[in-house]
């Protein structure tokens, strides 16, 4: 504990939980960096502003929060700071959302990067054209050489091998799961009738339009979509295109005791993004026993979900269509699945995530300095 409270730990992120399009990835951050705080840490999370926010705040778990840009523009303000000594810490959190702060160029103190997912196949859909093309090589070309002596951390095996395939040396990665919040709040029944969930930003990689599509497919069924983005009105235009419009909530922002009541309500959850690192929501759903099908092609959520045993892969879209409508229809499966998941859910905790995560810091900073040539 001595030698954590004498470390200064910065975390790089482009978002943190109170920005309007944070997500998993910045809840991740936060509740390590708060385990930090605990072992004696003093823990800055420097990101973008958004408006209405402060520049600086002070959370309850004791992390420091500055604001400082844009979502663009965040990766020079944090060079800006750094280099006019505005921020001087002992070891650096680089999380690369894509976008990589490339820290080693410019700090003198050691970096450990978080990378949540690679980002192969969103960049098409989030940048079309020569944006992506170039997001894509800063990712995966210009990434692994400027850290290519930093130790790494990831939240799954299916990242894990990604970045591997990128170049990374897998003795320099170490896996930090995600932990999940204890459930707390009033007891709730499930739907009298067959009820679905998403929950997550509404983007376009989330992919909710499976979704939509899939509820074309169960007329008994009712869908809720929770959480917020600049897609929604794309997402509400096809409800109604679809016919399924009244059979769709979109809830907007949703506060925990909501999220809790929306995902102890559904009969299952539905994650069909194109990609996440692990799907948080998984384990927040399994939680409170209910299973979630996803595609098994989208990396983390074969570490989130035990297939089988506490909740789906589907292969395809059709395939996603025929398991929703299965574990609709089967009580039984559904019951087994949703005990599974909620026994599953219970071996994450944030303070474990931040253990593991402590340590990780503890050995960096025990070994010297290797300046990037």
């Amino acid at each position: 504990m001595a030698a954590a409270e004498s470390r200064h730990v910065l975390f790089l992120n482009w978002r943190d939980t109170r920005n309007p399009d944070g997500g998993g990835s910045e809840v991740f951050v936060e509740r390590v960096a708060a385990e930090l705080v605990t072992r004696g840490y003093r823990v800055t999370l420097f990101c973008a502003a958004y408006p209405g926010a402060p520049r600086e705040q002070i959370l309850t778990s004791g992390v420091r929060v500055l604001r400082r840009g844009g979502w663009r523009t965040v990766y020079l303000w944090a060079l800006w700071a750094y280099l006019t000594g505005g921020l001087r810490p002992d070891l650096i959190v680089d999380v690369c959302n894509g976008v990589p702060f490339l820290s080693p160029l410019y700090a003198s103190c050691p970096t450990v990067v978080v990378v949540h997912h690679v980002h192969r196949e969103q960049w098409p859909v989030v940048l079309p054209g020569w944006r992506g093309r170039v997001g894509w090589w800063l990712e995966s070309r210009v990434a692994p050489r400027v850290y290519r002596r930093c130790r790494y951390v990831t939240v799954s095996e299916a990242t894990r091998s990604e970045l591997v395939r990128l170049g990374v040396d897998p003795e320099r990665i170490t896996i930090v799961r995600n932990g999940v919040n204890p459930v707390h709040g009033e007891v709730v029944a499930r739907t009298p009738y067959p009820s679905l969930v998403v929950l997550g930003r509404l983007v376009p990689h989330k992919r909710v339009e499976h979704a939509l599509r899939a509820l074309v497919a169960l007329p008994d069924a009712r869908l809720v979509v929770a959480g917020r983005g600049w897609w929604e009105p794309e997402l509400r235009r096809l409800a109604a295109e679809l016919g399924v419009a009244d059979r769709t909530e979109f809830t907007g922002y949703v506060s925990e005791q909501c999220k809790h009541r929306l995902l102890a309500a559904a009969w299952v959850a539905l994650v069909p993004s194109l990609k996440e690192g692990w799907g948080l929501t998984i384990l927040e759903a399994g939680a409170r026993g209910t299973p979630t099908i996803a595609f098994r092609e989208a990396g983390g959520v074969r570490d989130a979900i035990v297939d089988g045993r506490t909740g789906l892969l589907a292969d395809d879209p059709r395939d996603f269509v025929g398991l929703t409508r299965w574990l609709l229809t089967d009580d039984r499966t559904r019951r087994q699945l949703g005990a599974g998941a909620r026994a599953y859910a219970q071996g994450f905790t944030w303070a474990e995530s931040g253990r593991r995560f402590a340590r990780v810091l503890d050995e960096v900073a025990a070994r010297p300095r290797q300046r990037v040539p």
